[in-house]
């Protein structure tokens, strides 16, 4: 089990990514475009430089949704690689066979 600590500090980084994705991806729009003037474009780099750094959806880190663990995830299930191997030998994941030879 992962500390409680960074697995609130992920889940700060989603709420934060999606409350500023909007304004993210407009000030990120009006830099791209080559029909503003440069320096309204500068000043769209400086006020997304200026949000806070962990509304970025890049700093989000994949862990496990049941132990919190950030290695060895799987995007499909959001489980990791242990949690999945357990929860298949117990046949709680629809479609899935643990097989030993």
């Amino acid at each position: 089990m992962a500390k409680k600590s960074s697995i609130e500090r992920n889940l700060k980084r989603e709420r934060m990514a999606k409350r500023y994705s909007a304004k993210r991806t407009a000030l990120k729009a009006k830099m791209r475009d080559k029909t503003v003037s440069p320096e309204e474009r500068f000043q769209s780099m400086l006020k997304l430089a200026e949000l806070p750094r962990n509304s970025s959806p890049v700093r989000i880190r994949l862990r496990c949704k049941l132990s919190g663990r950030p290695r060895g995830n799987y995007r499909k299930f959001k489980l990791s690689r242990i949690a999945l191997r357990d929860m298949g030998s117990r046949g709680q994941v629809p479609g899935m066979v643990k097989s030993s030879w």
